[in-house]
């Protein structure tokens, strides 16, 4: 068909092909296609086995160590953001079988200072597929600070990285069944519940004590992040739940100064203190300056001070 020489003008021109494709690049395209069938094949041929499934997903959760990786919590303005993390997927997605997923970066732009990325997930017996592309800007924000531009490659590699990583928990969220991911959700909130061995609990809220104060988290910022009750009184799903945050603090998504924060002195407090000293009997105040003995700070022999 002829189109007038306007539109020809204005037309949008073809993109280009590659002249030459290597012996090397189409070795490649052929394994990637070959690979995808065969994946497909081996799906049909061996069928999950969902109550298999739910039995490898029991024992995994049933695990300490996966289960307090399991979870994430931090601070956004004034409320607490929480949810399952990308191994907690993973391991839903192992256990289920036949599910295929990755994060692939399509375009780099160093120039704009962003990647476009795409995040996908696919069941290969059911054949569902999941995928989303999303441009993800090579900046890092901060509270304090506000955007700062990546320039070093790593600093961008992992910044794309761990915008990918939250893509694609969605997406193997989306082809795996709700009730599937409720019952790991519940089996492992009950095993970090129940902590480690079989220690009592008194011994395991001293041993979580002990861990924040190697943190340098007091046992009051502790019993005020549990709304105000003591630690004599903590239950299994306070530890479980310091035991989240431990994690996240680990894994740089929440610092200690978010989660326990430093405790202020109020008005109250002062004014109070102010009455115990003014109504506390002469002997037991505190000696002034001149009572004590002691050179004023600025009085003190070669201080420079005039006399």
């Amino acid at each position: 068909m002829n189109y007038p020489l306007a539109e020809q003008q204005f037309a949008v021109p073809a993109a280009p092909a590659p002249a030459f494709v290597g012996q090397g690049t189409a070795v490649e395209q052929s394994r990637a296609v070959a690979e995808v069938q065969a994946a497909v094949i081996v799906a049909r041929q061996f069928p999950r086995n969902e109550a298999l499934a739910v039995q490898k997903m029991r024992s995994g959760f049933a695990q300490h160590s996966l289960a307090v990786r399991s979870f994430f919590r931090f601070r956004r303005g004034s409320s607490q953001v929480s949810g399952e993390t990308i191994q907690f997927a993973k391991e839903l997605a192992r256990c289920w079988t036949n599910v295929h997923y990755g994060v692939h970066e399509l375009r780099r732009d160093d120039a704009a200072g962003e990647s476009e990325m795409q995040a996908w997930a696919w069941d290969l017996e059911t054949n569902e597929r999941a995928s989303t592309t999303f441009i993800v800007p090579h900046t890092r924000w901060t509270k304090d600070s506000g955007g700062t531009r990546l320039e070093d490659p790593r600093d961008v590699y992992e910044n794309n990285s761990n915008n990918g990583a939250r893509r694609l928990r969605e997406m193997i969220f989306s082809v795996l069944p709700d009730w599937f991911r409720e019952q790991a959700k519940e089996i492992a909130t009950n095993t970090i519940e129940r902590g480690q061995g079989d220690k009592p609990l008194a011994q395991r809220i001293a041993d979580c004590i002990a861990h924040f104060e190697g943190l340098g988290v007091t046992v009051e910022q502790l019993e005020e992040n549990r709304s105000g009750r003591p630690s004599g009184k903590w239950t299994n799903l306070d530890l479980g739940q310091l035991s989240i945050i431990s994690e996240s603090i680990r894994r740089g998504e929440v610092t200690i100064e978010e989660e326990f924060p430093p405790q202020r002195v109020t008005a109250a407090e002062i004014l109070r203190q102010h009455a115990e000293q003014a109504t506390a009997p002469a002997g037991q105040q505190a000696p002034t300056t001149e009572q004590s003995g002691q050179w004023p700070a600025a009085r003190q022999p070669g201080a420079g001070a005039a006399s």
